[in-house]
């Protein structure tokens, strides 16, 4: 099911580069480099508080932002946020989670059969030469990143990536006036992942264990780490890495932004969830300990994106009002 997930965020990452705000380099270079500020600080400072420990392995757990609860909370605000902080927040989100990916790919990969990686990527080679040769028929690429599927579990790379590489091959047409295969397939995926997916993703794995001593679990180096990351660690390296690149004239800030919603933005980017705790299966699942500490972890996680939702929110609606 988190492949599926997958594949509908590498669906709308697709129709970004084609069309939304990463579509054009300048516009996207901000929320670029907004979104590396946003998953290198939040690693750094898990990695310096479990520096030498076996949890070092939660280092990105805090790297990863929700983009359905982040954009929800922007919702709640409306009109009274610029519409450029949905793009520019949207946009952020979108790069985080596929750094988030690349990061599970290359780090949460435990032993690595290359005869079946080497079959995974065949498929996904076939089913490009389809999309450059414009075969518009959905069953066959869906068929394919079935098998893309299989071959990608049996060779030890996380089974999900196949979703986003299944996204990358669906023919994109948005200048046809009957049908577009990539449009289709996101629409038709929007609610079973919105209301089937999530939800039992959420009941599946947010199952918390409290505990007599669940404070002392708060302050343990994980959790710490996992804190302080997304809490603080989001928004200062959000803000840090927008502030440097426009004053070195790499970027420039979008029409009707000021600092102040980019550091909103990075508050709400503090909102890890879903993907946070999905990295938290991968890194402790096999170790001695690992129910104490992926229960520990989501309670630190849920605390923190609960908080960072609320900060966020509080302080772009104070902003609205004074604008």
């Amino acid at each position: 099911l988190m492949a599926v997930f997958f594949l509908l965020i590498g669906l709308e990452l697709k129709r970004e580069l084609f069309e939304g705000e990463l579509s054009n380099f300048k516009n996207a270079l901000l929320p670029i480099v907004a979104a590396l500020g946003g998953v290198a600080l939040p690693g750094l400072i898990h990695a310096y508080f479990n520096w030498g420990l076996p949890t070092s392995a939660g280092f990105g757990i805090p790297m990863a932002t929700d983009i359905a609860f982040a954009l929800s909370i922007l919702a709640l605000i409306g009109s009274r946020a610029p519409a450029s902080l949905k793009i520019f927040l949207t946009a952020v989100a979108v790069i985080d989670d596929l750094v988030a990916i690349v990061i599970i790919a290359v780090f949460y990969t435990n032993e690595l059969s290359y005869t079946y990686l080497g079959l995974a990527l065949l498929v996904f080679a076939i089913l490009m030469a389809f999309n450059l040769m414009k075969f518009m028929r959905l069953p066959i690429y869906l068929v394919g990143g079935a098998l893309m599927w299989v071959f990608m579990l049996k060779s030890g790379v996380h089974a999900t990536i196949a979703g986003v590489l299944l996204a990358f091959t669906i023919p994109y047409t948005p200048e046809a006036d009957d049908y577009d295969a990539l449009s289709y397939l996101e629409h038709l995926l929007n609610k079973p992942v919105a209301f089937f997916i999530m939800p039992v993703f959420a009941l599946a794995n947010t199952g918390i264990i409290i505990g007599s001593g669940w404070l002392t679990e708060l302050i343990t180096p994980n959790s710490l780490g996992i804190i302080v990351g997304l809490f603080a660690g989001k928004v200062i390296g959000v803000t840090t890495a927008s502030f440097i690149s426009v004053k070195l004239g790499i970027c420039r800030l979008p029409l009707y932004l000021k600092w102040k919603h980019i550091i909103g933005a990075g508050f709400l980017a503090g909102i890890g969830f879903t993907m946070s705790i999905f990295i938290t299966n991968l890194a402790f699942e096999n170790m001695g300990n690992g129910d104490d500490l992926i229960n520990s972890s989501k309670m630190a996680i849920l605390l923190t994106s609960l908080a960072s939702g609320i900060v966020g929110y509080i302080w772009l609606v104070k902003l609205s009002r004074r604008s």
